[in-house]
């Protein structure tokens, strides 16, 4: 992105100079910039960076590229570029808002010939990349917070059947701003315990144990995408997806693996969708009482494709809003 100053006030064959600010992220491993960068850098007359701690710089020198360590003004930039050179900025990770402000200043005022400047990012965020941000909060929480260091697996189990909820009231109620915020609130959850168990003298893992095994389960278990399987329909995929877990579980019962505590309904349900996929014809018991009257209606909503929890709460907000409205 270049920008000269108003009304063309930049001297003709660039005798003005140019000014770069090199922006850099620091998800992004030090040393790894784009090949733009690199070629500014190497051109450039001077190369400044207000901060000699900076994590790139020891990658710059072993480039060859000699970085001053200064915090020079708006002015003095400009004028270090009289007669048509170039220096790059090498911006620290709050950027550099004195200069850029200083620098939109000088530019609007009209009265000053400018540079051209470009504001060039070096590297650049990837997807998922504040994840690393997150780790990382939770690392000083973990070590500082007296509440939060404290805390352990079976403390934190309650919070994560909260926020599961919550998340699940947030996608019914449609709120998307509610959605994102319990998300991360789910995600925490996991990256919580997995900090946690980092400790464990016995069996310790990390955040990356935890991604690592998700990611090998997903590619075995999607072999017509990573594999030689074909599936065209979300039910060749659904089976492709029990039939490998089946193997990988070795399970002898379809029942194995069910969480039995679980809300009644969504246990039932779950208990009759394994039925169903495994063909299987099992009567459902001869008892008399409200329970299985539920497990019945649960066993029915499955069958329709209908969940019963969440049919349930539906009902039960409407029942709510029916209080309210008595109420006055």
């Amino acid at each position: 992105m270049n920008a000269t100053s108003p009304g063309g006030a930049s001297s003709p064959g660039g005798s003005s100079g140019r000014i770069v600010l090199l922006t850099t992220s620091h998800r992004v491993a030090p040393g790894l910039l784009s090949w733009q960068a690199w070629q500014a850098l190497h051109g450039a007359d001077r190369v400044l960076c207000a901060d000699g701690t900076h994590p790139q710089l020891p990658y710059l020198r072993e480039a060859g590229i000699a970085v001053e360590e200064a915090t020079p003004t708006a002015q003095e930039l400009v004028d270090a570029c009289a007669g048509g050179h170039t220096l790059v900025v090498v911006a620290t990770g709050e950027g550099e808002p004195h200069l850029t402000d200083g620098l939109a200043r000088l530019a609007g005022s009209g009265r000053v010939p400018m540079p051209e400047l470009e504001l060039l990012p070096a590297s650049y965020d990837l997807p998922g990349a504040r994840l690393l941000d997150l780790v990382q909060v939770m690392d000083r929480i973990r070590a500082e917070c007296p509440w939060s260091s404290r805390q352990t697996h079976q403390g934190l189990a309650k919070y994560g059947i909260e926020e599961a909820y919550e998340l699940v009231e947030a996608i019914e109620e449609g709120d998307r701003d509610e959605l994102r915020e319990e998300l991360g609130d789910v995600l925490l959850q996991v990256v919580f315990h997995s900090r946690i168990a980092e400790e464990d003298p016995d069996a310790p893992f990390s955040i990356d144990d935890v991604a690592a095994g998700i990611v090998t389960k997903l590619i075995y278990r999607h072999p017509h995408v990573f594999g030689d399987e074909t599936a065209t329909t979300p039910e060749e995929v659904r089976e492709h997806w029990l039939r490998t877990k089946a193997v990988e579980k070795r399970r002898t019962s379809v029942t194995e693996g069910i969480p039995l505590h679980q809300p009644g309904l969504a246990l039932a349900a779950k208990l009759a969708s394994r039925v169903r996929m495994a063909g299987l014809e099992v009567p459902l018991p001869k008892a008399e009482g409200i329970g299985y009257e539920l497990l019945a209606l649960a066993v029915r909503a499955e069958d329709e494709g209908v969940d019963p929890e969440a049919a349930l709460r539906a009902a039960a907000r409407a029942y709510r809003d029916a209080v309210r409205e008595v109420e006055g």
